[in-house]
Protein backbone atom coordinates (compact mmCIF):
# COMPACT_ATOMS: atom_id res chain seq x y z
CA UNK A 1 0.00 0.00 0.00
CA UNK A 2 1.13 3.39 -0.95
CA UNK A 3 1.56 5.77 2.32
CA UNK A 4 -0.30 9.29 2.37
CA UNK A 5 2.75 10.82 3.60
CA UNK A 6 6.27 10.55 2.32
CA UNK A 7 9.16 11.48 3.61
CA UNK A 8 12.33 12.45 2.20
CA UNK A 9 15.73 12.51 3.91
CA UNK A 10 18.26 15.99 2.96
CA UNK A 11 21.80 15.96 2.84
CA UNK A 12 22.58 18.60 5.97
CA UNK A 13 25.31 19.17 8.65
CA UNK A 14 23.01 18.78 11.47
CA UNK A 15 22.11 14.76 11.23
CA UNK A 16 22.91 12.53 8.56
CA UNK A 17 20.51 10.51 6.59
CA UNK A 18 20.48 7.56 8.57
CA UNK A 19 19.98 9.88 11.98
CA UNK A 20 17.17 11.73 10.10
CA UNK A 21 14.97 8.61 9.19
CA UNK A 22 15.06 8.01 12.70
CA UNK A 23 14.27 11.08 14.09
CA UNK A 24 11.05 11.52 11.66
CA UNK A 25 10.49 7.62 12.58
CA UNK A 26 10.12 8.02 15.61
CA UNK A 27 7.47 10.73 14.81
CA UNK A 28 5.28 8.53 13.39
CA UNK A 29 6.59 8.44 9.73
CA UNK A 30 5.92 4.80 8.01
CA UNK A 31 7.79 5.85 4.34
CA UNK A 32 11.14 7.27 3.97
CA UNK A 33 13.00 8.36 0.60
CA UNK A 34 16.35 8.32 0.55
CA UNK A 35 18.46 11.26 -1.44
CA UNK A 36 21.89 11.47 -1.50
CA UNK A 37 22.41 14.13 -4.02
CA UNK A 38 25.04 15.52 -2.31
CA UNK A 39 26.91 12.46 -0.77
CA UNK A 40 29.85 10.60 -2.41
CA UNK A 41 29.24 7.14 -4.12
CA UNK A 42 31.81 5.73 -1.92
CA UNK A 43 29.22 6.24 1.23
CA UNK A 44 26.07 5.12 -0.65
CA UNK A 45 26.21 1.40 0.39
CA UNK A 46 26.33 2.51 4.06
CA UNK A 47 23.62 5.00 3.95
CA UNK A 48 21.57 2.62 2.07
CA UNK A 49 21.95 -0.23 4.83
CA UNK A 50 21.78 1.92 8.12
CA UNK A 51 18.73 3.41 6.62
CA UNK A 52 17.18 0.28 6.13
CA UNK A 53 17.98 -0.71 9.47
CA UNK A 54 16.53 1.90 10.91
CA UNK A 55 13.43 1.21 8.65
CA UNK A 56 12.64 -2.27 9.34
CA UNK A 57 13.27 -1.49 12.85
CA UNK A 58 10.10 0.67 13.17
CA UNK A 59 8.17 -0.80 10.62
CA UNK A 60 8.57 1.94 7.79
CA UNK A 61 9.10 1.27 3.86
CA UNK A 62 12.67 2.40 2.58
CA UNK A 63 12.22 3.97 -0.74
CA UNK A 64 15.33 4.60 -2.75
CA UNK A 65 15.72 7.93 -4.67
CA UNK A 66 17.12 7.17 -8.09
CA UNK A 67 19.67 4.62 -7.81
CA UNK A 68 17.76 1.22 -9.04
CA UNK A 69 20.82 -0.86 -8.87
CA UNK A 70 21.08 0.29 -5.17
CA UNK A 71 17.75 -0.65 -4.07
CA UNK A 72 17.77 -4.04 -6.00
CA UNK A 73 21.42 -4.65 -3.78
CA UNK A 74 20.09 -4.08 -0.64
CA UNK A 75 16.47 -5.71 -1.27
CA UNK A 76 14.60 -2.07 0.23
CA UNK A 77 11.18 -1.62 -0.85
CA UNK A 78 11.16 0.40 -3.68
CA UNK A 79 13.05 3.10 -5.95
CA UNK A 80 11.78 6.73 -7.31
CA UNK A 81 12.55 8.05 -10.22
CA UNK A 82 13.04 11.61 -11.59
CA UNK A 83 12.39 12.59 -15.20
CA UNK A 84 15.98 12.36 -16.55
CA UNK A 85 16.49 9.10 -14.53
CA UNK A 86 16.04 5.32 -15.75
CA UNK A 87 12.73 4.69 -17.27
CA UNK A 88 9.69 2.87 -15.46
CA UNK A 89 9.89 -0.13 -16.96
CA UNK A 90 13.66 -0.55 -17.35
CA UNK A 91 13.90 -0.14 -13.75
CA UNK A 92 10.74 -3.16 -13.50
CA UNK A 93 12.51 -5.52 -15.01
CA UNK A 94 15.65 -5.11 -13.25
CA UNK A 95 13.78 -4.83 -9.62
CA UNK A 96 10.97 -7.16 -10.67
CA UNK A 97 6.85 -7.19 -9.65
CA UNK A 98 6.96 -6.77 -6.41
CA UNK A 99 9.02 -3.46 -5.75
CA UNK A 100 7.69 -0.21 -5.10
CA UNK A 101 8.32 2.33 -8.43
CA UNK A 102 7.43 5.96 -8.19
CA UNK A 103 7.49 8.49 -10.89
CA UNK A 104 7.81 11.92 -11.51
CA UNK A 105 5.50 14.03 -13.33
CA UNK A 106 5.51 18.39 -13.80
CA UNK A 107 3.10 18.17 -16.59
CA UNK A 108 -0.37 16.68 -18.07
CA UNK A 109 1.84 14.74 -20.66
CA UNK A 110 4.37 13.18 -17.77
CA UNK A 111 1.57 12.26 -16.18
CA UNK A 112 -0.34 10.67 -19.79
CA UNK A 113 3.18 8.64 -20.21
CA UNK A 114 3.30 7.08 -16.65
CA UNK A 115 -0.53 6.05 -16.74
CA UNK A 116 0.88 3.78 -19.56
CA UNK A 117 3.84 2.49 -17.21
CA UNK A 118 3.80 -0.54 -14.36
CA UNK A 119 4.67 2.62 -12.12
CA UNK A 120 2.75 2.41 -8.71
CA UNK A 121 2.65 5.85 -8.01
CA UNK A 122 3.43 9.46 -9.10
CA UNK A 123 5.37 12.05 -7.23
CA UNK A 124 3.38 15.30 -9.17
CA UNK A 125 5.42 18.88 -8.54
CA UNK A 126 6.78 21.14 -7.39
CA UNK A 127 3.85 22.86 -5.46
CA UNK A 128 6.47 25.51 -4.57
CA UNK A 129 10.14 26.71 -5.29
CA UNK A 130 12.12 24.39 -3.23
CA UNK A 131 16.18 24.49 -2.39
CA UNK A 132 16.16 20.65 -2.05
CA UNK A 133 15.90 20.20 -5.72
CA UNK A 134 18.24 21.34 -8.80
CA UNK A 135 16.79 21.68 -12.02
CA UNK A 136 13.66 22.61 -10.36
CA UNK A 137 10.91 22.27 -13.05
CA UNK A 138 7.83 25.00 -13.18
CA UNK A 139 5.80 25.67 -9.73
CA UNK A 140 2.69 24.29 -10.24
CA UNK A 141 1.20 25.87 -7.40
CA UNK A 142 -1.92 24.16 -5.36
CA UNK A 143 -4.47 25.36 -8.51
CA UNK A 144 -1.92 23.75 -11.05
CA UNK A 145 -1.49 20.54 -8.91
CA UNK A 146 -5.73 20.57 -8.29
CA UNK A 147 -6.08 20.81 -12.20
CA UNK A 148 -3.33 18.42 -12.74
CA UNK A 149 -4.80 15.49 -10.50
CA UNK A 150 -8.46 16.00 -12.21
CA UNK A 151 -7.40 15.65 -15.93
CA UNK A 152 -5.20 12.59 -14.72
CA UNK A 153 -7.80 10.92 -12.17
CA UNK A 154 -9.72 10.98 -16.09
CA UNK A 155 -7.38 8.63 -17.56
CA UNK A 156 -5.77 6.68 -14.23
CA UNK A 157 -5.81 5.49 -10.63
CA UNK A 158 -2.39 5.83 -9.50
CA UNK A 159 -1.94 7.72 -6.15
CA UNK A 160 -0.82 11.10 -6.88
CA UNK A 161 1.95 12.73 -4.14
CA UNK A 162 2.57 16.46 -4.02
CA UNK A 163 5.77 17.52 -3.77
CA UNK A 164 7.92 20.17 -3.22
CA UNK A 165 8.29 23.21 -1.04
CA UNK A 166 5.65 21.86 1.06
CA UNK A 167 5.02 22.91 4.79
CA UNK A 168 2.90 21.96 7.31
CA UNK A 169 0.21 24.40 6.70
CA UNK A 170 -0.08 23.48 3.28
CA UNK A 171 -0.78 19.83 3.90
CA UNK A 172 -4.99 20.71 4.16
CA UNK A 173 -4.94 22.33 1.71
CA UNK A 174 -3.26 20.61 -0.44
CA UNK A 175 -5.13 17.40 0.31
CA UNK A 176 -8.18 19.20 -0.81
CA UNK A 177 -6.94 19.41 -4.85
CA UNK A 178 -7.30 15.52 -4.78
CA UNK A 179 -4.11 14.30 -4.30
CA UNK A 180 -3.75 11.11 -2.67
CA UNK A 181 -1.12 12.13 -0.67
CA UNK A 182 1.89 14.63 0.50
CA UNK A 183 5.50 14.33 0.54
CA UNK A 184 7.88 16.84 2.47
CA UNK A 185 11.38 16.95 3.69
CA UNK A 186 12.42 20.50 4.75
CA UNK A 187 9.28 20.51 7.39
CA UNK A 188 11.08 18.45 9.33
CA UNK A 189 14.84 17.77 8.43
CA UNK A 190 14.92 22.04 9.23
CA UNK A 191 12.61 22.16 11.81
CA UNK A 192 15.06 22.87 16.06
CA UNK A 193 13.01 19.19 16.80
CA UNK A 194 12.88 16.86 13.80
CA UNK A 195 10.63 14.12 15.59
CA UNK A 196 8.36 17.17 16.73
CA UNK A 197 8.03 18.60 13.68
CA UNK A 198 7.48 14.68 12.23
CA UNK A 199 4.53 13.69 15.14
CA UNK A 200 3.14 17.31 13.56
CA UNK A 201 2.60 16.44 10.39
CA UNK A 202 1.84 12.60 10.59
CA UNK A 203 -0.66 14.31 12.82
CA UNK A 204 -2.03 16.56 10.35
CA UNK A 205 -1.89 14.22 7.89
CA UNK A 206 -4.54 11.91 9.90
CA UNK A 207 -6.41 14.75 10.19
CA UNK A 208 -6.42 15.55 6.36
CA UNK A 209 -6.72 11.93 4.96
CA UNK A 210 -10.46 12.01 5.01
CA UNK A 211 -10.64 14.68 3.08
CA UNK A 212 -8.70 12.23 -0.12
CA UNK A 213 -12.58 10.84 -0.01
CA UNK A 214 -13.96 13.64 -0.16
CA UNK A 215 -12.66 15.02 -3.72
CA UNK A 216 -11.65 11.66 -4.99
Amino acid sequence: MIARLHYITEDISSHTPPELARLACLGGVKWVQLRMKKQPAERWDTLVAETLKVCREFGAKLIINDHVALAAKHAVDGVHLGKTDMSVEEARKILGPDFIIGATANTLSDLESIAHTSANYVGLGPFRFTTTKENLSPVLGADGIASLVSQFKKISSLPVIAIGGIKKEDIIPLMKTGVYGIALSSAINHDKHPEQAARIVVQEMGNASELYTLVK
